[in-house]
C-alpha cells in the first residue's frame, strides 16, 4: 500500500487483498452505497486510491442559493455576465493578482469561493451588498437561518 501524507490530508492506495478489504469496509460502514461502492471496486483493475481530508465547513445551499440570486440581478444590473461579476467581487473581496499570459495581461482573484470558509464567504457576500448600495442597487439582507429556507431550494 502506497501513502501519501500532507498536514490536511491523506491518500491511500490500496491493491488486491488490500482493495478488496477496504471495499468490505467501506460496504459496511456505508450500507446504502454498496453497490457502487462493490461496482467502483470491481472495476478498478489497478486497485483504488483513498484520500481522506478533514472536514471544512462551507457555505451553505442556502447562503450560496442567496448570493447567486443577487449576483446574477446586480450583474444584469450592471451589464456583465454571472461570471464576470462573480470574479469582479471576489476581486474586490480578497484582491487580486496581474498575470500575464499569451493573451495580455489578466486579472485574477487572490482566493476562489470554491476554496474559502464559511466566514469568508459570509464576506463575499457583504461585499455584494455594499457594491450594489453604492452603485444604487438595493439588495436585501441575508436571511436569518430560519428564513435561509426560502433560499434552500434556489
Amino acid at each position: 500500500m502506497k501513502t501519501t501524507i500532507s498536514l490536511s490530508s491523506i491518500t491511500l492506495v490500496a491493491e488486491g487483498e488490500r482493495s478488496q478489504n477496504l471495499c468490505k469496509a467501506l460496504s459496511e460502514t456505508f450500507p446504502q452505497q454498496s453497490e457502487k461502492i462493490s461496482k467502483l471496486f470491481n472495476s478498478s483493475v489497478l486497485g483504488v486510491e483513498l484520500q481522506i481530508s478533514k472536514k471544512r465547513k462551507s457555505r451553505s445551499r442556502p447562503q450560496e442559493n442567496y448570493y447567486r440570486k443577487w449576483e446574477r440581478e446586480f450583474a444584469k444590473h450592471c451589464g456583465l455576465t454571472q461570471d464576470e461579476m462573480h470574479t469582479e467581487l471576489l476581486c474586490r473581496a480578497f484582491g487580486s493578482e496581474e498575470v500575464e499570459t499569451r493573451l495580455g495581461l489578466k486579472v485574477r482573484p487572490t482566493k476562489r469561493s470554491s476554496k474559502i470558509s464559511l466566514s469568508e464567504y459570509s464576506e463575499l457576500i457583504e461585499t455584494l451588498i455594499i457594491i450594489a448600495a453604492e452603485m444604487g442597487f438595493a439588495i436585501p439582507p441575508p436571511p436569518t437561518p430560519e428564513q435561509y429556507e426560502d433560499y434552500a431550494n434556489g
